[in-house]
């Protein structure tokens, strides 16, 4: 409710803006999925696909400078002629084809001059511009009546928490770009350490969302596959091994055993299906990514040409490089 609120409100004070148009926001990770490692800290994270404005195009350029396991893209802002054609509107001056002085006098600046460095799409700037927006239109909100909005502190997004007495609610609004028609963003997620504000790591988050619900929509109601993927999250918290590993192990073992075979009274032999899984990847050195080149997913799930025809990446490529890592996470593993 408080996003849909935000949306609408969003859409108002936006509509005759140069700043980039905000879609339906999409719920995604854990707390969407149904699943979460610890509820108390349970952080509820949106992604808001945006679109150019008015004059506006997106062009996606891949960074080919990248770490090996983390594509990042720059969102390259075009300006467009309004003067004829699609993009032609009444009570707009075309950015390229208006003298600067009218443009400066009778019109808001380009989003290139608002949102960008240089000719790209800045993720910090954007970020700021999303805090101010959510600071702004939270008096207007019905929840801000019986609610206090407390703003945290984020470069990369907008993480906010609204609390009544005990109740709390931790919410963390990412912004993106989606490629093409696909279910794959560009988004301002946290890439590696030092990420320059200028890139937007590509995301699989809403495709990953999309596999839980399609599993959901074919699963018995005493399925207890998020039930396994919370306890073996739960347990690892504290060793080398992340949640997005638990994780990616229990969506290959959704793709391969039924969902009827995720009942109730298969529950220990789903629990060991997990930990021998983790074993033979720690073993081999290899665990294949869940999304990029899985020919396997349902047809629901849209993927862009380059990432269904890739080869999946090896998530514990690192372990093959470098023997004291894989000597550790043996380790860990026994100890989980």
């Amino acid at each position: 409710d408080l996003m849909d609120n935000y949306m609408v409100y969003f859409g108002h004070v936006l509509s005759n803006s140069f700043y980039p148009v905000l879609e339906q926001a999409i719920g995604v990770g854990s707390a969407f999925e149904g699943w979460s490692p610890r509820e108390q800290d349970v952080v509820y994270r949106v992604l808001i696909p945006m679109t150019p404005p008015r004059g506006h195009s997106f062009h996606l350029e891949l960074d080919s400078a990248g770490q090996r396991q983390v594509r990042n893209f720059r969102v390259r802002v075009q300006l467009e002629c309004t003067c004829t054609g699609k993009q032609q509107a009444e009570d707009m001056l075309c950015f390229l084809h208006h003298p600067e002085e009218e443009l400066r006098r009778n019109q808001d600046p380009s989003l290139l001059d608002t949102l960008c460095t240089g000719s790209y799409l800045d993720v910090q700037k954007t970020a700021r511009w999303f805090y101010q927006l959510v600071r702004a239109i939270w008096p207007a909100l019905p929840q801000s009546h019986n609610w206090h909005l407390v703003l945290l502190p984020s470069t990369r997004s907008c993480q906010f928490k609204v609390t009544k007495r005990e109740a709390s609610f931790r919410i963390e609004m990412l912004f993106g770009v989606r490629r093409g028609d696909s279910d794959i963003f560009v988004s301002s997620q946290p890439g590696y350490a030092g990420t320059p504000s200028i890139l937007w790591p590509e995301t699989y988050d809403v495709a990953e969302m999309k596999f839980f619900k399609h599993i959901a929509s074919q699963a018995p109601p005493d399925s207890l596959h998020l039930r396994c993927l919370q306890l073996f999250s739960h347990l690892q918290l504290g060793t080398g091994f992340s949640t997005s590993t638990l994780k990616t192990i229990v969506m290959h073992l959704l793709n391969t055993i039924p969902v009827s075979r995720w009942r109730r009274r298969y529950f220990f032999r789903r629990l060991r299906d997990i930990n021998g899984n983790l074993r033979c990847c720690l073993e081999e050195k290899c665990l294949k990514h869940f999304i990029i080149g899985n020919k396997r997913l349902p047809q629901e799930i849209s993927l862009p040409l380059d990432i269904a025809s890739a080869q999946p990446p090896n998530l514990f490529h690192h372990l093959a490089w470098y023997p004291v890592a894989h000597s550790q996470a043996m380790s860990e593993y026994q100890d989980l």
